[in-house]
């Protein structure tokens, strides 16, 4: 689906790591004289964020923030790469198709900290006499 040569500073390929995905996997292939392949199957993707820094946005670059489930490789960056915000709107696509097939659940925790601000703490905004009286 995707496959692309990881960039120098300066925007050109002249490095020896390339990445891709098809739409079960994302491949990460490192090396020249020793080649090392690691894939991570895109429904153990969690979650992404895209960084561009001054000098990638230049250069018309980004990296991707990679969090996943995946023992050997763990959270990983996609750097300097062409079409950032393409590529990451691609892969969460597919990790999204990948997630709903396999029938993949994430779990959300919610904090029971009393520090966090949450709604569920406010009882009394949702209790209508509250609200009468107010309002």
């Amino acid at each position: 689906m995707w496959r692309e040569r990881k960039r120098n500073a300066i925007g050109l390929p002249w490095t020896f790591t390339v990445y891709s995905f098809d739409d079960e996997r994302f491949f990460l292939d490192r090396g020249f004289f020793t080649k090392t392949q690691d894939e991570v199957r895109l429904y153990r993707i969690l979650d992404m964020s895209v960084e561009r820094t001054l000098w990638q946005r230049i250069f018309g670059m980004g990296t991707i923030h990679l969090h996943t489930s995946d023992k050997t490789l763990g959270d990983f960056d996609v750097k300097n790469i062409r079409n950032v915000m393409e590529v990451k709107e691609q892969l969460s696509k597919a990790v999204e198709a990948m997630r709903d097939k396999k029938r993949v659940v994430s779990r959300e925790y919610m904090s029971d900290s009393h520090d966090d601000h949450d709604f569920a703490d406010d009882d009394h905004m949702f209790d209508d006499d509250h609200f009468d009286e107010h309002h």
